[in-house]
């Protein structure tokens, strides 16, 4: 039996035992500050501040979107519409899933060529097997929030789209995925744009996948998906559009792949630009610094040409010299005049970087919202002024939402020491602290007895005014001696009680862990395999259910396991 059929097999019979075993789960909202895991930038934004306002178009809200329709409306021509559906129709022409699949994604192309229809966009590296969960959670941002959109503006169609990093060369970064305590490498060499690279040297993976995934129903779904998706037959960005839509095939979501020749002629002009006036560097120079002027820290550094020199095994950057140009950690020379020949003839072989890549983005799509993680708002403030020295138009930019997942018996063992789970996003010195306050069966607090010993040593300055300044200055010394020494005792009471409960300490730890494996947020780190595993084959539906672009908050979701 061919791999895709035991796959949807597999998957027809996970949603019929999803429809008899619900998972009772309970929401947390939190205020991206209380985690501490967020720039004061991002903060900054989501809270409206003024000082970000001149970095952004829109604030990232429903009410926003008719004027981003009227905007985007008048910078996007027919013309552009027609080259996008031929770049998609192209790029779709030998992909099929489901008869009811490829018409639905058909007329989902085609609706593009009309003036009413925009796309809500997300996009993210060629990470193995969807890499960290946020992958997720980025595309369902896109697809609910083309939902919102589309029952708050009738007469108009919003489609929700994906786009491949397909031109990424950091193989290292995206060939691995963790599940649990596993982490999963793809041991093969890779070099130039990754998408272009072919699936094969997989079977260590595939050996390791079967011994963790072979004995349970999930894992044996999951496993058959894997092997469905990457053949040796098919590059990676094929494969990845294959997965993401098998993941997501009850969506009209479309998926796009930057490398491609129709989109890149319509990008020329703006490389054309950037070869020979370096507009974007110093467009976003200035952008960055006057963010840097608001004590904000710049995310990324521009360049003086911010494109890549891209064909077959080689993406390097692109570098003046005084006769023209050069290919970085290669012998080619071009004079001006021959690179931008080779731009008009072979745009393809052009690559934007990823500050440049927002602006061929949204110069081929008809966008108007942008979702992406916290490094990506930060670097799209830096892009403002290049967006406007290119006439482009500047789309909402939306962070996208961060999920964690919590099993419901972490919750009360928490509970029962009298901690919640936003306590968990302490940092682990101050949470124990926290802990053995709350359980001791001592005061550790020495507030009160500070608070003592300032009303007493106020009566020793009253007669200290009434002598001479050296004995004022001595009352001082001994205040400060007597309050620093009640502090050192406090200091060495907490740590007797740590140690007095110090099994308890590594079970907190361990349930924060949770949270943070390896210390770092969980939508970080585990991939969707962990969640399935967690939640149940319900686990994707969860997530379309419970994420919302227009809600700014950290959801914290509670399930029984």
């Amino acid at each position: 039996m061919p791999n895709t059929t035991k796959h949807r097999i597999f998957v027809m019979a996970l949603a019929r035992l999803a429809q008899v075993i619900p998972v009772i789960m309970e929401k947390q909202l939190l205020t991206y500050k209380s985690t501490r895991q967020f720039s004061d930038l991002v903060l900054d934004y989501l809270e409206g501040s003024d000082q970000l306002r001149p970095f952004f178009n829109r604030a990232p809200d429903l009410d926003q979107v008719k004027a981003q329709i009227q905007e985007k409306s008048q910078s996007f021509p027919p013309s552009s519409r027609a080259k996008l559906v031929q770049a998609l129709i192209g790029q779709y022409q030998d992909f099929s899933l489901n008869e009811s699949f490829d018409q639905r994604i058909k007329l989902a192309i085609q609706a593009l060529s009309g003036e009413k229809t925009f796309t809500v966009t997300t996009g993210h590296q060629l990470n193995l097997f969807t890499g960290p969960l946020y992958f997720l959670y980025k595309i369902f941002g896109a697809i609910n929030l083309a939902e919102q959109y589309t029952a708050q503006n009738p007469g108009y169609r919003f489609l929700p789209v994906f786009w491949m990093a397909s031109e990424d060369h950091d193989f290292e970064e995206i060939a691995h995925f963790r599940t649990g305590a596993h982490k999963i490498n793809w041991p093969k060499q890779g070099a130039g744009p990754v998408g272009r690279l072919m699936c094969t040297d997989l079977d260590e993976v595939l050996n390791t996948l079967d011994k963790l995934w072979g004995g349970i129903v999930i894992g044996r779904s999951m496993l058959n998906l894997f092997k469905s998706v990457y053949t040796p037959e098919l590059t990676l960005a094929q494969a990845t559009r294959k997965l993401v839509h098998e993941l997501f095939k009850d969506y009209d979501l479309l998926i796009i792949d930057g490398d491609d020749a129709v989109l890149k002629s319509e990008f020329t002009s703006i490389m054309r630009h950037e070869l020979t006036e370096n507009g974007c560097s110093q467009a976003i120079e200035k952008t960055t610094q006057a963010l840097t002027l608001k004590g904000y820290h710049k995310q990324v550094h521009p360049r003086e040409i911010n494109l890549f020199y891209c064909d077959s095994g080689l993406r390097e950057r692109i570098i003046a010299t005084e006769s023209g140009f050069a290919i970085d950690q290669t012998e080619m020379r071009f004079t001006q005049g021959e690179l931008l020949d080779l731009l008009e003839r072979r745009p393809e072989l052009f690559s934007p970087n990823a500050l440049l890549r927002p602006l061929y983005q949204e110069r081929v799509l008809p966008n108007l919202a942008y979702i992406g993680g916290g490094a990506e708002v930060a670097y799209w403030a830096q892009l403002k002024d290049c967006f406007a020295t290119n006439a482009l138009t500047y789309p909402m930019v939306y962070l996208r939402n961060s999920i964690s997942l919590i099993p419901a018996k972490v919750i009360g063992k928490l509970r029962r020491i009298n901690l919640e789970i936003s306590d968990l996003f302490l940092p682990m010195d101050e949470l124990s602290r926290r802990y053995v306050a709350r359980n001791s069966g001592l005061e550790i607090d020495f507030s009160a007895q500070i608070t003592h010993l300032k009303k007493q040593f106020e009566q020793l300055y009253l007669m200290a005014e009434q002598t001479d300044a050296s004995f004022m200055g001595a009352v001082g010394a001994q205040e400060k001696k007597q309050i620093k020494g009640l502090e050192r005792l406090q200091q060495r009471l907490m740590r007797a009680e740590k140690r007095k409960h110090a099994q308890d300490i590594q079970r907190l730890a361990k349930m924060r862990e949770w949270l943070f494996p390896e210390g770092t947020l969980q939508e970080r780190k585990e991939n969707m395999s962990w969640g399935l595993t967690q939640i149940g084959p319900e686990f994707l539906a969860l997530l379309k259910n419970h994420i919302d672009p227009s809600d700014h908050r950290f959801t914290l979701l509670i399930y029984n396991s």
